[in-house]
């Protein structure tokens, strides 16, 4: 067996989890889907990133609701959002680690049931406009996203997944038939190894804060179809992503939301920005690379 990436080693160590990924990655099947399939042609420096709108369109409506998933899906290819499970096992669209900033309240998602989480109000900090949005149901974003035929999703598996919570995102996925058109993505090993080992068809990418030199074995080892990375580990290493596309691996960068660093990480040929401000990334596209 392949041993795994430095880096890897180093996080395994870390998290306790050597063991585990070792198991995982001796019954993970090769995955047959590949970055062309979700983002067409990988970049040429200079050219247009795919835009991603970050946890739906922040700019018009408060995050991770299904009006601000509803905005990006109607005038984007892509949207991001996050997933947390209740803690009688409902896949939920939230973000943060606890209620406080968006809900006002104390606890965490993990601790509450899905009954309780529905009397939440998570639109009213945002402004009185929205006041009574709920957190969504993966399922509910899943069935507007199945109505909109070019929309595409990234969805990002927060904390640790075992496998057989994996799966219940998986099924919803095949439910919706939405199979190549949703991306899992987490920062976490175990969840990565989790999806690899559950549903290794199913496009995933890994999350990082500093992107490898040599990003391929990594993206061998984790059978990744690309990385999610931030502007400065894309300029501190920039050949890394002459690396990852030779491989076909696409780079995207989070959360960028200046013309500064949109023009950065472009000239480097970046696959995909992942914005919160996803009409002002479209419209400094169209104004810097005519006919995009």
């Amino acid at each position: 067996m392949p041993h795994a990436p430095r880096p890897v080693r180093i996080a395994l160590a870390a998290t306790g989890v050597i063991a585990t990924a070792s198991l995982l990655w001796t019954a993970a099947t090769p995955t047959d889907v590949y970055a062309i399939d979700v983002f067409g042609a990988l970049r040429q420096p200079g050219e247009a990133a795919a835009i991603i709108a970050h946890r739906g369109d922040r700019s018009l409506a408060p995050e991770n609701t299904m009006p601000a998933l509803e905005l990006a899906m109607d005038e984007l290819a892509y949207v991001e959002t996050d997933v947390r499970l209740t803690r009688d096992g409902v896949p939920v669209l939230f973000h943060d680690t606890d209620l406080e900033r968006v809900a006002g309240r104390e606890g965490r998602v993990e601790d509450r049931t899905f009954a309780e989480l529905a009397r939440l109000d998570v639109g009213r900090w945002y402004s009185d406009e929205f006041a009574g949005e709920r957190i969504p149901t993966l399922e509910a974003f899943l069935a507007e996203l199945a109505e909109r035929d070019d929309a595409r999703a990234l969805v990002e598996l927060k904390a640790d997944w075992a496998p057989a919570q994996v799966r219940l995102v998986v099924d919803l996925i095949e439910r919706h038939r939405l199979r190549g058109r949703v991306v899992l993505q987490s920062f976490s090993i175990e969840t990565l190894q989790s999806v690899q080992r559950v549903a290794p068809a199913t496009p995933r990418i890994m999350l990082i804060r500093e992107l490898p030199a040599d990003p391929v074995p990594l993206a061998e080892w984790l059978g990744v179809i690309g990385f999610g990375t931030t502007a400065a580990s894309v300029t501190a290493a920039p050949g890394a992503v002459d690396a990852a596309h030779a491989a076909g691996i696409a780079v995207l960068c989070y959360t960028l939301n200046t013309q500064d660093t949109w023009a950065q990480v472009s000239e480097l040929g970046v696959d995909g920005i992942i914005t919160d401000q996803p009409s002002d990334l479209d419209a400094w596209i169209a104004a810097t690379a005519p006919g995009t």
